[in-house]
């Protein structure tokens, strides 16, 4: 699953892996972003495409249509988010980019519990595929996005059986164009998504579980893990 990540460098520095050459309506910021702990039920900056350019707007994190009478969901399974009642129109017409640096998953072991930051072996930005409720300028209450998710394998499963689907960044562009078919996005998810040999984790401190710390010192590496 993915329920915490980081997004704390500048948008520019996100953008500039993949759309220098695109037309965008994302106003200049220098500033970074700054978010250590995204958490669910929070606005996130959200990167999708509507009228031909490229958009990034504050989204809640979490999904739940009129008829749904439980908590909001966060995550969709990549296995069956095209296909079920719940997320196939969201695959078809809300297909989405978060923007991360990396995410954080616990470790388990009966009662002990270790929280580790997964990132890219390069250290550069990550990029999850999302579905949600488009357009994401025009915000329903609880109908916002998930962030797809696909099985864990080789290490990385050792920390969680799943991990959000990251694309390569030749693939946001095809995976944000509204022209390319609900068939086309599935080829995308399972083609063109980064493998777990890429990714490298360490384990950070406990801080990270409560939403009130937000520091660049939660991504920081600890010698003293439970697990």
């Amino acid at each position: 699953m993915c329920g915490r990540f980081t997004q704390y460098r500048t948008r520019e520095e996100y953008l500039k892996e993949f759309a220098d050459e695109v037309e965008r309506e994302i106003a200049y910021d220098p500033d970074p972003i700054g978010r250590y702990n995204v958490a669910p039920g929070t606005n996130v900056l959200l990167l999708n495409q509507r009228d031909d350019s490229l958009h990034l707007d504050p989204v809640h994190w979490g999904y739940g249509p009129e008829w749904w009478d439980k908590a909001p969901l966060i995550n969709a399974r990549v296995e069956t988010a095209a296909t079920g009642r719940m997320f196939k129109p969201l695959w078809n017409n809300g297909r989405a980019i978060v923007m991360a640096d990396g995410w954080y998953e616990w470790k388990r072991d009966g009662s002990k519990k270790q929280p580790y930051f997964i990132y890219h072996k390069s250290g550069k930005p990550i990029f999850f595929a999302a579905i949600g409720k488009a357009p994401y300028d025009k915000q329903n209450e609880n109908e916002g996005f998930v962030i797809v998710t696909a099985a864990s394998d080789k290490g990385l499963v050792d920390i969680h059986d799943r991990r959000p689907l990251v694309l390569s960044t030749s693939a946001v562009l095809d995976w944000l164009n509204p022209d390319t078919s609900s068939e086309e996005a599935k080829d995308i998810a399972k083609e063109q998504s980064i493998p777990s040999d890429d990714f490298t984790w360490h384990p950070v401190s406990k801080s990270v579980g409560s939403v009130k710390h937000q520091g660049s010192e939660l991504v920081e590496e600890i010698d003293d893990p439970v697990l």
